[in-house]
């Protein structure tokens, strides 16, 4: 029998990190539903489709070839064969693929194709509604979260690290305009699934939530 264990959590809560060392440590894929949605938001900006127009960004979802490869350091995600692990990575792309995840032809598409690349195979599955709407029969589901001031300062180091001149206020202020989208929005809104097990990060290190999981994951 394969295992699906399920991370969700808003926005800087740390759940990529913690989801990613937790496949790691126990040799499962990683999937990052976040990512693919962000893909969708990239495909649809170079092929200038409006990020409300529900047909044409079905079809769009439905033409795409979408995949993760493993790599030593975790995976990398590729759209027709092109790397786009990077690309989708700006903050254009964090509000964007809010917009398009909203959408409800993209929403079925992308849990459509989320629930086969999971089929048979053992996978810890982040982001905001795995829990809830795309794998409700998990045995082990999480919900990951922190401050709102501790998330927008992760973030804001996030994309310092990558080289990006931003100021904390910024950051801040889309943080809080992605929670207000995610959580607002009708179809499969942020929230934790009533047997989810919640998580505050604020006050912890990347080990310690693992080790908590790993924990809960034993009993």
């Amino acid at each position: 029998m394969s295992e699906i264990i399920t991370i969700d959590g808003p926005a800087g809560s740390g759940k990529s990190t913690i989801a990613r060392l937790l496949a790691k440590n126990l040799g499962f894929l990683y999937l990052d539903t976040g990512a693919m949605y962000r893909a969708v938001a990239l495909a649809a900006e170079r092929n200038h489709i409006p990020l409300d127009q529900g047909p044409g960004l079905g079809d769009l979802c439905r033409a795409m070839d979408l995949r993760f490869e493993v790599t030593i350091d975790g995976s990398r995600l590729l759209l027709n064969g092109e790397d786009i692990s990077l690309a989708i990575r700006s903050p254009e792309m964090d509000i964007s693929s809010s917009t398009v995840s909203a959408v409800k032809e993209v929403r079925l598409a992308m849990t459509d194709l989320q629930r086969r690349l999971a089929r048979g195979i053992n996978v810890v599955a982040e982001g905001r509604d795995m829990g809830t709407v795309v794998f409700p029969h998990a045995k082990n589901k999480f919900f990951l979260t922190a401050r709102p001031d501790v998330r927008a300062r992760r973030r804001y180091l996030e994309r310092r690290e990558r080289g990006e001149d931003v100021a904390f206020e910024e950051v801040e202020t889309l943080l809080k305009k992605r929670d207000r989208q995610d959580q607002s929005r009708k179809l499969a809104p942020l929230k934790p699934a009533r047997d989810a097990f919640i998580i505050d990060s604020s006050e912890m290190k990347p080990e310690e939530v693992i080790r908590l999981i790993m924990a809960r994951l034993k009993k």
